[in-house]
C-alpha cells in the first residue's frame, strides 16, 4: 500500500466486507496520510453510528471516527441498501412470484448504484481539482422512497405483469440461503442487518434527499425505474 499511495494526492477508498476490514481501512487511511494524499473519498454505509450490532456498519462508523479525529481532507459516502442487489432475485420473483429479501415494513431508502457512481467521481474530481485541501463532508446516498417487503412486492408485480408476494421476515431461512454460497460470518452479518431493518428501518430525511440531489445535480434514481427497466431486459 505504502507503493501504490506513492504520488498520489486523491485517494478512493473502499474496503470490500472481510474479517479484517477495519485493519485494512484503518491502516490505508494512515499510510495515506503518511503520503501527502490531499483529497479522500471514503464509502462508508448508512446508519453506521447507530447499528453497532452489525460488524461492517460498526468498522465504518470507526473509520469514519478516525477521519474525523485525525482532520483527514475526505468526505464520507454513506450509501443505502444497494438497489442492484435485488438483480439476483431474478428466479424467485420470475419463477415462484416471490420478493426475497427479508427488508421488513419499516422502510428502507434503497439506492442506486449508479448514483454511488456518479457521487464518488463528483466529490474525487472536486477534491483531486482543489488547490488545497478541502474542508471534510459527508453525504447519505439514499433513494427518494422508503421501501418496504410488502411494496418492493407491488413494484415487482407491476413491472413484471404479474402477481409477486413478499417472503416475510424469517432471517433463519434467510441466513441459511446466504450461507450456502458465502461465509457463515458474513451471513450472521447480513442477518444482523436485515435485523436492524426491520427493527429501526432506514429512511432517508428530506435533508438527506435535498443535498444528494444538490450534490448530483439531480434527483437519485427511484427503485421503481430500476425494477422496470430489469424486468424488461429478463424478459427480452
Amino acid at each position: 500500500m505504502r507503493a501504490a499511495l506513492e504520488g498520489v494526492k486523491t485517494l478512493f477508498l473502499l474496503v470490500s466486507n472481510a474479517p479484517d476490514e477495519l485493519t485494512q481501512a484503518i491502516n490505508t487511511l494512515g499510510l495515506a496520510r503518511e503520503a501527502g494524499v490531499t483529497g479522500i473519498v471514503y464509502l462508508s454505509v448508512t446508519r453506521s453510528a447507530e447499528y453497532t450490532d452489525v460488524a461492517h456498519f460498526a468498522s465504518k462508523h470507526a473509520v469514519e471516527r478516525m477521519i474525523e479525529q485525525m482532520h483527514l481532507p475526505a468526505t464520507i459516502l454513506r450509501p443505502s441498501y444497494f438497489i442492484q442487489n435485488d438483480a439476483t432475485f431474478k428466479d424467485p420473483l420470475t419463477k415462484a412470484g416471490l420478493y426475497v429479501s427479508p427488508i421488513g415494513d419499516k422502510g428502507v431508502s434503497m439506492v442506486d448504484v449508479r448514483d454511488i457512481t456518479d457521487a464518488a467521481v463528483i466529490e474525487l474530481l472536486r477534491r483531486d481539482r482543489a488547490p488545497a485541501a478541502l474542508p471534510p463532508a459527508t453525504y447519505e446516498l439514499v433513494g427518494p422512497d422508503a421501501l418496504t417487503g410488502r411494496s418492493l412486492a407491488a413494484i415487482w408485480s407491476e413491472a413484471l405483469g404479474r402477481e409477486v408476494h413478499y417472503a416475510g421476515n424469517d432471517l433463519d431461512a434467510f441466513e441459511k440461503a446466504v450461507k450456502a454460497k458465502a461465509p457463515a460470518w458474513l451471513a450472521y452479518d447480513l442477518r444482523a442487518m436485515m435485523n436492524r431493518y426491520q427493527a429501526d428501518g432506514a429512511v432517508a430525511t428530506r435533508d438527506d434527499l435535498d443535498r444528494l440531489t444538490a450534490l448530483l445535480g439531480r434527483p437519485p434514481r427511484s427503485y421503481r425505474d430500476f425494477a422496470r427497466d430489469t424486468a424488461r431486459g429478463w424478459q427480452s
